[in-house]
């Protein structure tokens, strides 16, 4: 079920708006044409559950780099 996804991943991610952010954006990146939505998203939160926070966010710093350069 996905809420028991969604319960593994909020351990690597706490602040739950960060994660619903980043799952709907790497859910457009992922998603292949053919395939359910729904799926892609249950692999999204695979994903986000088995790998290290670390590995997930990038550091604020370049984060607002980015931003102030795509604006």
């Amino acid at each position: 079920m996905r809420s028991e996804l969604v319960f593994e991943a909020v351990h690597t991610l706490r602040n739950r708006y960060t994660l619903c952010q980043l799952a709907s954006k790497a859910t457009r990146k992922f998603h292949k044409p053919n395939t359910r939505i729904q799926d892609t998203t249950n692999d999204v939160l695979n994903l986000i559950a088995d790998s290290e926070r670390q590995d997930i966010l990038i550091e604020p710093e370049t984060a607002s780099e980015a931003q102030r350069r795509a604006a």
